[in-house]
Order: C-alpha cells, then sequence, then structure tokens
C-alpha cells in the first residue's frame, strides 16, 4: 500500500473508457413554435428527439448566419453559424425528419427567388442597355476625328457606367451535396452564406477525398466556421473572395463514420472535428410505434410561417445585425468560462482528451445564445440585448453537446491502438488492484500484448498522461542489478467505472 505521507493527486483521472450516459436534448429551451414541432416530428416518425433538435439549430443558422453576430466584448465577436453532426445508424429514418424540418427553408428561398426575380430582369435590361451604349460610343471613338479625346473619355466612362450594373443571381439558402470548391463558388455568389444540409453525410465522404480522387480541401470548412476572409485564386478563373463567409452544416451520418474521421489527414489537428456539435442518440430501431400519431396541422403550419418569416425577415440585412449581452449575461457566460477552463488542464483535466473541442464550447454556446434569442423575438424586436436566461438556456445545450462530443471522441479513440493498449494495461491493475506496480510487472502480465519494454511504454506514458498512475523515483535493490521504472496508482483509477 502507499504511504499516507504521500503526495496528494492533482485532480481525477481523464476516463479511458467509452461508454458513457448521455443528457436528453432540452428541447424545452426552444420556443414554442420549435420545440412543438421537434417534439410532434420525433414522435411520428418515433426517432430521438435529439435528431429533430439538432436539425432544428441548423435550420436557424441557416436562417440568421450571416445575417447576425454576438459581441460579447470589445475584442469577442461570434458568428452564429453552426456545425451539427447527428450518428445514427442505417433505417433511422433521418430523411423524413429532414424533409420535416427543412420543408419551410425551401418554401423561403423560393419566397426569395421571386422577390429577387423582378430586380433580376430590371438589372439584365438596365445591363444589355449600358453595354450597348458603351460599344456605339466605342465605335464613335474609334473613327472620330474632331476631339477625339473627348469621344475616348465619353465611350471609357459609359463602359464603366455598364460594369457597374450587377446582375444579381437568383438568392440560395442551401445545398445537399457540394466539393470544397463549389462550396467557396456557393458563398461568393450568395453573400457569403450557405446552408450544406444533408440526411445521408455525403459531405464527408467528399471531405476525407474517399468520394473524389483528389486531396480533401478543409480551408473553406475552416474558415466558413470562424468567418475568416476566404480568398481562392485559380488558374484561368477569376478569383473569388469572401470577407467574412457564414458556412452551416447539418448532416446525419453513421457512428462507423464518426469512428474514422480522427484518422483523417488534418481534420483533427487543424480543428475541423473541433468545430462540430456532436450528436449520438440513442438508437430507435426495434421500438418504434408504427402507427404514431403525425405532426398535428397546426403544429405544422405555425412551425412553417415563423421559420418563413424569420428567413425573410433577417434576409433584408444587407450587413449583420450585432446582438449584445446584458451585463448579467455577460456575468453568466464568464462563470460558465470558469467551470470550463481547469476541465481543460492537460494532466487533470476531466476535458484532457478533447481540449481541442472544449476550447470551443464557449463560443459555441454564444453562437447558440445568439439563435435561441432571434428564435424567441424575432417577431417583438430581436434587437435587445441577449439576456442571462438565454445564456443559461444556451448553457443547457452547450453541455448536451459536451456530454455527446465525449462520447463521440470516445468512439473515435476505439480504433487507437495505444488507447486500446492503455485500456489493457489499466484492466490488469484494477484485475490485481494494484496501489504499485513496476514496468516489469506489467510487462510480464500482460506478455500475450506486449513482446517488450519498448511496446509497453506508449501505453504507460498515455496512462500517466490521463492522470490514472504516476511514475515514482527509481530506486536501485541492495542486491544490485537493473532498477525498474515503478508506478503508484490514482485511487480512483480502481474504480472499474
Amino acid at each position: 500500500m502507499t504511504d499516507s505521507t504521500a503526495l496528494a493527486w492533482d485532480g481525477e483521472p481523464v476516463p479511458l473508457k467509452t461508454d458513457r450516459l448521455v443528457r436528453p436534448f432540452p428541447v424545452e429551451v426552444f420556443p414554442e413554435w420549435l420545440a412543438d414541432q421537434v417534439t410532434a416530428v420525433a414522435e411520428a416518425t418515433q426517432t430521438p428527439i435529439d435528431l429533430a433538435a439538432s436539425v432544428a439549430l441548423a435550420c436557424l443558422s441557416t436562417a440568421a448566419g450571416g445575417k447576425v453576430l454576438v459581441r460579447v466584448d470589445r475584442s469577442w465577436v461570434e458568428q452564429v453559424n453552426l456545425y451539427t453532426v447527428t450518428a445514427l445508424p442505417p433505417g433511422s429514418r433521418k430523411s423524413p425528419v429532414f424533409r420535416a424540418m427543412t420543408g419551410p427553408l425551401s418554401l423561403a428561398e423560393d419566397a426569395l427567388r421571386e422577390l429577387a426575380a423582378e430586380r433580376r430582369v430590371e438589372a439584365e435590361l438596365a445591363s444589355r442597355v449600358a453595354w450597348a451604349k458603351a460599344e456605339q460610343l466605342a465605335k464613335k471613338a474609334e473613327t472620330a476625328q474632331a476631339e477625339p479625346q473627348t469621344a475616348l473619355a465619353d465611350a471609357t466612362a459609359a463602359a464603366k457606367e455598364a460594369a457597374s450594373i450587377v446582375v444579381p443571381e437568383l438568392p440560395r439558402l442551401m445545398t445537399d451535396d457540394v466539393t470544397p470548391e463549389s462550396c467557396i463558388s456557393l458563398l461568393a455568389t450568395h453573400g457569403g452564406r450557405i446552408a450544406v444540409l444533408s440526411a445521408e453525410g455525403d459531405v464527408f465522404a467528399t471531405l476525407t477525398g474517399t468520394r473524389y480522387s483528389a486531396a480533401p480541401n478543409l480551408g473553406v470548412f475552416l474558415k466558413g466556421h470562424a468567418g475568416d476572409k476566404l480568398q481562392v485564386d485559380r488558374k484561368g478563373r477569376p478569383s473569388e473572395t469572401v470577407e467574412r463567409p457564414a458556412l452551416t452544416l447539418g448532416v446525419t451520418t453513421q457512428p462507423g463514420t464518426l469512428a474514422g474521421l480522427a484518422a483523417q489527414p488534418g481534420f483533427r489537428d487543424r480543428g475541423v472535428l473541433a468545430r462540430i456539435l456532436y450528436s449520438l442518440p440513442v438508437n430507435t430501431v426495434g421500438q418504434r410505434d408504427n402507427q404514431a400519431e403525425p405532426v398535428p396541422e397546426e403544429t405544422e403550419t405555425t412551425y412553417t410561417d415563423a421559420l418563413t418569416t424569420l428567413v425573410l425577415l433577417l434576409a433584408d440585412h444587407e450587413t449583420p445585425h450585432e446582438l449584445a449581452l446584458t451585463a448579467e449575461a455577460r456575468q453568466v457566460l464568464l462563470e460558465f468560462q470558469d467551470w470550463i477552463e481547469p476541465r481543460l488542464h492537460p494532466r487533470a483535466g476531466q476535458l484532457a482528451q478533447i481540449t481541442d473541442w472544449a476550447s470551443k464550447l464557449a463560443g459555441a454556446v454564444v453562437r447558440i445564445a445568439g439563435l435561441l434569442h432571434v428564435a424567441h423575438t424575432f417577431v417583438t424586436g430581436y434587437a435587445t440585448p441577449i439576456t442571462a436566461d438565454t445564456i443559461r438556456a444556451a448553457e443547457q445545450i452547450g453541455r448536451y453537446y459536451l456530454d455527446h462530443a465525449l462520447a463521440v471522441y470516445d468512439l473515435m479513440g476505439r480504433s487507437d491502438p495505444e488507447l486500446d493498449d492503455a485500456r489493457a494495461v489499466l484492466d490488469w491493475i484494477r484485475k490485481h488492484h494494484l496501489d504499485t506496480f513496476s514496468r516489469r510487472d506489467a510487462l510480464r502480465g500482460n506478455r500475450g500484448r506486449f513482446a517488450s519494454v519498448k511496446d509497453i511504454k506508449p501505453a504507460l506514458e498515455l496512462l500517466t498522461d490521463h492522470g490514472h498512475i504516476r511514475p515514482q523515483p527509481t530506486t536501485v535493490s541492495s542486491k544490485g542489478g537493473r532498477p525498474s521504472d515503478t508506478y503508484e496508482v490514482h485511487p480512483s483509477a480502481l474504480d472499474d467505472r
């Protein structure tokens, strides 16, 4: 047993196991028009409420992304566009949920196109007339004998005027299948914002390069989340620039796809995984009521009218509307940041294995708060500051996604050989109720898995990094011989949790 005078441990060990209890989605924080639709769609399709709720957030992001900003303080400004990914196996009725939740976006897109069609016709005609005039003056300048400089100036001015007439593209809010290159073009064409909404998750096949032979281009997905300037120069084609891109991602995929994402080059170290809000619901297949009631007509109509109105209302903003926080809301957010910070500690923090993701959680909560604010107040006046209650509601959703992120990162880690080796050593420690052990003991006790000290060393280092064990000073036996490194086991690590 260890000496009672031994040094205290710095925090609890970071779990290695993958089985986690995850909290249900707090749908009650949504406004009534949205909560009722999410609940009714989940009941009608007999799917987890998490699916409809995450798609609902993606719909709000589609409406407000690029049109709303949240200023926390002088130097901290967040966009409100989100990346949501829900993982469910095949046959989980993902497509009906997507149709029910995203249908109003198609109606809003049609309405925006209808409004823009008349302006487009007028701009096209004005452009044709202006270019005809410019061409006429250009020909006149070519043959002018008297005052050629004046004729050239008139032709130049007419050409500049014609070039200044922009024929607007018909508005587009979303796509369901896109390459990174075409995504950049869509952002550049449609005011810097577009939503990728898909029940099939094909975007991941494109991102990983498994669908096309080209290497994945992750830049648009990184900058499209942060709002960093996006500029692409291609040989033989005009350059495309988006000053503040706002990309929304709302997709479903299979759990197995998520499990392999961490192994894709650039996905974790460049921060793609850290930008996603994950949902890993409990699968309802095999427990469904096939005679469930459909979504009530009144619920569907109310939802359709509200979401369509929200899209059309925010679409009028040429520049993003900036929301502020009340002083109390800022304090609530600060307290949440203070709760997160010690848990990010690389050795003792409970979130050490997902520091990349968890370090962005406060920002995600701000984004969600912005969406909740406009969803609650767009009828009565959303120019008011975000309240403390809204931050608390967003925090509930943030904690939901934190639970699921931990579960998803565990899922990704199952294919990590070093993590599997560390779990095997930890199982051996628990089986024998060891307070301390030597590296030689661990090698001997796991001989079937490790052939040499070199093989077992990464597993011991990983257990040390996660706080399950810590090395003890090396001592030389009085009998001589080669010393073996020894380790002390964290008392909590002996709990088979």
